[in-house]
């Protein structure tokens, strides 16, 4: 059969490239795909690229992302909000004195008119301010409370920002998985469309064959780009959340401008010849034009053993009892605290405030009598004030009715985040149990069992029972089979992230 020698080359296609080199050497012994490694291949990054694993970009966030910081600050402003509390109603201290003085007689003339110095008269006063009801010790309580509940936001945002960039991180590794895959397609579809056209100048094949295969081939030029997009793309989200810029990264980075591509120039960014492809070495160096294009300007390299499959290591009751200490459950609570004693404050209205003002006057005015023989030089006076705030019923009664108000909106609000709370778990559970059941399929099996339709395909074909489409199709099913095993992977490590941002317990999310 003519078409034999050239449908062994053909078989590697969704291969590795170890694969199509096998199929080269041993055109009589049936091909069988090997596992590609998954996420560890190297990817033609820009030159200064800087790897990334997922706990450095966990200690970064917690470093520098924004979220985080202005969440720390909430933090600092509460503090020194209590100093503002714990300080007692500052006094104040008053000082006067008349400056002019004129006289007026009955007739209505002004008489005597002078300025005064404030040598000659002063008056000098203290006001002070005195609580009842214990309000300096509730304020403080108050503020107490509110920076308890800023202190369980800033954990609260430092989860939610851990699962966003966890989501992230593993999104951008399946995704740089998933071009692997392309890459190593593209690879291997470039090499074997070399050897066709070799086995069809040696007249081993018809042209059909050659044309056949050029057009089987087209469906998967889209999965290298769009891989490579979604990459980028995770690359990019995974960056601004430790903020770091993605559009500070030049184009290129020492690289696009090495493969002579020229953006300026109409035609630069067309794919490299066949004949280049296929002189290029396997690696980096012979990916596509257009995948280097989109990933030279990437900020990092994020890397991670996208194939580890962590155990739980944990019971659904125990994550169960957990629920209770989640950061935004625990902040809900300490907002109802401080609402409590915002309310008590409030209540604390009804023992009214004194205010004491004491007084000083000298004067050196003349004040004598027209006869009086002892001649005065000056008058001191001395004097005191309390005043109390009265009408003040309806005031205080309002205040402690929004305080009430307050209060009950703020433990109704405490108690439906703990039932969210609760429902995100149960949520995160279940997608854990589908996303476990799935990746059990895959790693149990399904794999296995896309391999073992190949090699029975092709072996159907050498016997002459089956024809070179359906060992295509064999072939396409095996790539999809091992690009939604990739996917079930992604879907088993973000379950696992997600438990532990539903519970708040630390030590779940998977360590790459």
């Amino acid at each position: 059969m003519r078409l034999r020698p050239a449908l062994l080359l053909g078989v590697a296609l969704l291969a590795p490239p170890a694969l199509a080199q096998t199929a080269t050497t041993s055109p009589t012994a049936p091909a069988t795909p090997a596992p590609a490694a998954v996420g560890s291949l190297p990817l033609p990054l820009g030159k200064g690229t800087e790897p990334l694993s997922l706990a450095a970009a966990e200690q970064l966030l917690i470093d520098r992302n924004l979220a985080v910081i202005a969440a720390r600050r909430g933090v600092d402003a509460a503090r020194a909000n209590r100093l503002v509390a714990a300080s007692l109603p500052p006094p104040q201290v008053t000082v006067g004195n008349s400056f002019a003085q004129f006289n007026e007689t009955q007739a209505g003339a002004i008489k005597g008119a002078r300025f005064l110095s404030p040598s000659n008269n002063i008056v000098a006063g203290l006001q002070v301010l005195v609580e009842r009801g214990s309000k300096r010790t509730l304020r403080t309580r108050v503020a107490e409370d509110q920076i308890g509940a800023a202190e369980a936001q800033v954990l609260d945002t430092v989860r939610t920002q851990l699962f966003t960039l966890r989501q992230a991180f593993l999104g951008a590794l399946l995704a740089r998985a998933n071009l692997e895959v392309a890459l190593g397609n593209r690879m291997s579809l470039d090499r074997t469309e070399t050897l066709l056209r070799r086995q069809l100048r040696d007249g081993a094949i018809p042209e059909g064959d050659l044309l056949r295969f050029q057009a089987s081939r087209l469906q998967f030029e889209p999965d290298v780009t769009t891989n490579a997009q979604a990459y980028a793309a995770g690359v990019a989200a995974v960056a601004a959340l430790l903020s770091a810029d993605p559009a500070a990264f030049q184009p290129g980075a020492g690289q696009i401008g090495a493969l002579g591509i020229t953006p300026a120039v109409p035609g630069a960014l067309g794919a490299v010849p066949p004949s280049q492809r296929a002189a290029a070495p396997s690696g980096p160096a012979s990916a596509p034009t257009s995948v280097r294009t989109i990933l030279s300007p990437v900020a990092f390299d994020l890397r991670g053993r996208f194939n580890e499959v962590p155990q739980l290591g944990i019971g659904r009751d125990e994550l169960a009892r957990g629920i209770g200490s989640r950061a935004d459950v625990v902040a809900a609570q300490r907002q109802y605290a401080a609402a409590n004693s915002n309310r008590l404050l409030a209540e604390a209205g009804r023992s009214r405030d004194v205010t004491v003002n004491g007084s000083w006057a000298r004067s050196r005015l003349s004040q004598d009598l027209p006869n009086s023989t002892d001649q005065l030089n000056a008058v001191n006076s001395f004097g005191i004030q309390l005043s109390v705030p009265i009408f003040t019923r309806r005031i205080i009664e309002g205040n402690v009715g929004v305080a009430s108000a307050q209060a009950g909106q703020a433990e109704a609000q405490a108690r439906a985040t703990l039932l969210q709370a609760r429902a995100d778990f149960a949520a995160a559970w279940a997608t854990y149990e589908q996303a476990r059941a799935l990746l059990t399929l895959f790693t149990g099996g399904a794999l296995n069992r896309a391999e073992e339709a190949y090699r029975s395909t092709e072996q159907a074909y050498l016997a002459g029972g089956r024809s070179l489409i359906d060992v295509l199709d064999a072939l396409r099913t095996l790539n999809a089979t091992r690009i939604q095993s990739n996917q079930a992977r992604y879907a088993y490590l973000l379950a696992l992230a997600q438990l532990e941002q539903a519970t708040g317990i630390s030590g779940i999310a998977p360590r790459l």
